[in-house]
């Protein structure tokens, strides 16, 4: 999979931004991907002490670019661009005091075209990226919400698994009078095709299952209707996938199991693509397929904005900093 990815970036030369440019984890990744020439990395951060951390930890940075937030030379336009795009919910000196921190000043970069993906989270929390992604990079056009996936890898064996990190539950999103403009089914529904649009960058021909703790009406509840309601969506706005649900994980995985209780389904049995209900499920399954089925998970994989914005993990180490900025770059 990372062979594939490499070649494309190869054919077609990206920038990431990292936020936290003093982390040794991602000054180890950035000297890496230096000496591997298919990416350029920027680092974010004051020039003195990027170079300082960079030699303790031995780590060559030689010729990279290191911007510092303090004396950028553009920053009187960033912060124009900046209250433009908070709409008044800003002022100039609120832009200006959020922009000294490197998760807004990197996630401005991307907007304004001197990155193509940012890869933040080293030491900033999820919220920290995904709040100023949200705020500046926006939402691609015609998508409602932001969402994540983890792409699941054992072997050659490839997975994809979704929402695990970003949407808590699915409800519905009312107006004023209380009319129903976008169902929590549709937001489901937008994750899974979403998803599966994430899969196939990673050369998965998605088959999509729509988990649940009931296969084919077994079940009876309001969870289960989200998720049947949510199947219909998918079909409807993406004849072309292969989905099928509501389904429990084992008629997803198993041939036997699958085909007995989804006879004459394309994709019970033979699922690559897993969509869950909510947040503490996808967490869940994907920590278990991590921890007890030896598969390595790269992710959140964040799904739905204007550019490639990923959040590490807290917990990471270079390696998993390196493929990431692999990933992220693959998708600009």
């Amino acid at each position: 999979m990372f062979e594939n990815l490499i070649e494309k970036l190869k054919a077609n030369p990206r920038k990431i931004v990292y936020t936290e440019g003093t982390d040794a984890r991602i000054l180890e990744s950035a000297a890496r991907l230096k000496k591997d020439g298919f990416l350029t990395p920027v680092l974010v951060g004051n020039v003195e002490a990027v170079k300082a951390a960079a030699e303790k930890g031995g780590f060559d940075i030689e010729g990279l670019e290191i911007l510092d937030p303090l004396t950028y030379d553009r920053m009187d336009e960033m912060v124009e661009t900046m209250v433009a795009l908070r709409k008044g919910k800003m002022t100039p000196e609120e832009c200006r005091e959020a922009l000294k921190k490197g998760n807004y000043f990197g996630t401005m970069l991307v907007k304004m075209g001197v990155a193509d993906s940012l890869l933040g989270g080293a030491t900033y929390s999820t919220a920290d990226t995904v709040r100023p992604a949200l705020q500046l990079v926006k939402t691609r056009k015609g998508a409602n919400l932001v969402s994540s996936c983890f792409i699941m890898v054992r072997g050659e064996e490839i997975l994809a698994m979704g929402d695990c990190a970003i949407n808590i539950d699915y409800q519905d999103t009312v107006d004023k009078e209380g009319n129903v403009v976008l169902s929590a089914a549709a937001k489901l529904a937008e994750v899974a095709i979403e998803t599966a649009k994430t899969a196939k960058v990673f050369g998965v021909d998605p088959k999509v299952a729509m988990l649940s703790y009931s296969t084919k009406g077994s079940g009876k509840g309001a969870n289960v209707d989200l998720v049947r309601n949510a199947t219909a969506i998918v079909k409807e706005k993406a004849p072309e996938l292969a989905v099928d649900g509501e389904m429990q994980f084992d008629a997803a995985v198993s041939p036997v199991v699958g085909q007995l209780k989804f006879p004459g389904s394309p994709v019970a049995g033979y699922a690559n693509t897993f969509i869950f209900p909510e947040i503490q499920s996808g967490n869940i399954g994907y920590k278990i397929a991590q921890r007890l089925g030896g598969f390595a998970a790269y992710g959140p994989i964040l799904q739905g904005l204007n550019a490639p914005i990923n959040d590490l993990s807290r917990g990471c180490d270079a390696e998993e900093v390196y493929r990431m900025s692999i990933i992220t770059a693959a998708l600009a």
